[in-house]
């Protein structure tokens, strides 16, 4: 989809302008994502496999639901939107924790230029993983796996993302310091 999103400048400022997303990704504009991150009480973390068709990264392994925020739309709500929209599960505010914001400046392989300032949140997950209703569109898979999967480095350059070993440390730490 490509959503009209707002346009940040490099220290995640609003210029008070917008654009299609897919102009922000060809001239490299600053912009607003969601991650959320879905762990179950018994140390699990849900996966999405990135669909075949997706642009960047296809086919890894990454976060439960990520998003572009919409111009003018809350940081929190956009998050419930993407919960919704890519699991078809239903959130509230207060089920989301604010772990951090991470500003990535990514240059894929295809001239995407990706310059976004993530804010990552976790939600314990509570339905089962029969449940959920992936967006086919999105998503080619959903899992359930250990939470030391975020700590198991030999698989992110190929199962999950590549080179985001920080990162995955970050998330696990702060997924095992709240919800244990």
């Amino acid at each position: 989809m490509n959503e009209i999103i707002d346009i940040l400048t490099a220290t995640g400022e609003h210029t008070g302008k917008t654009c299609l997303k897919s102009e922000a990704h060809q001239k490299g504009l600053y912009h607003q994502t969601v991650h959320v991150w879905l762990y179950t009480d018994n140390q699990k973390i849900l996966l999405q496999k990135r669909a075949s068709v997706k642009k960047v990264f296809p086919n890894h392994w990454d976060v439960s639901v990520a998003g572009h925020v919409g111009a003018g739309e809350k940081i929190k709500a956009a998050a419930i939107r993407e919960v919704h929209e890519e699991i078809g599960l239903s959130i509230s505010e207060n089920e989301l924790t604010k772990i951090g914001l991470r500003k990535d400046e990514i240059v894929h392989p295809n001239g995407i230029l990706d310059n976004e300032f993530k804010h990552i949140f976790l939600c314990k997950l509570h339905r089962e993983l029969s449940g959920l209703t992936r967006q086919v569109s999105e998503i080619d898979d959903l899992q359930l796996f250990d939470l030391s999967i975020l700590k198991d480095a030999e698989k992110h350059g190929s199962f999950m993302m590549p080179n985001m070993n920080h990162y995955y440390d970050f998330v696990y730490d702060h997924i095992y310091s709240v919800g244990f």
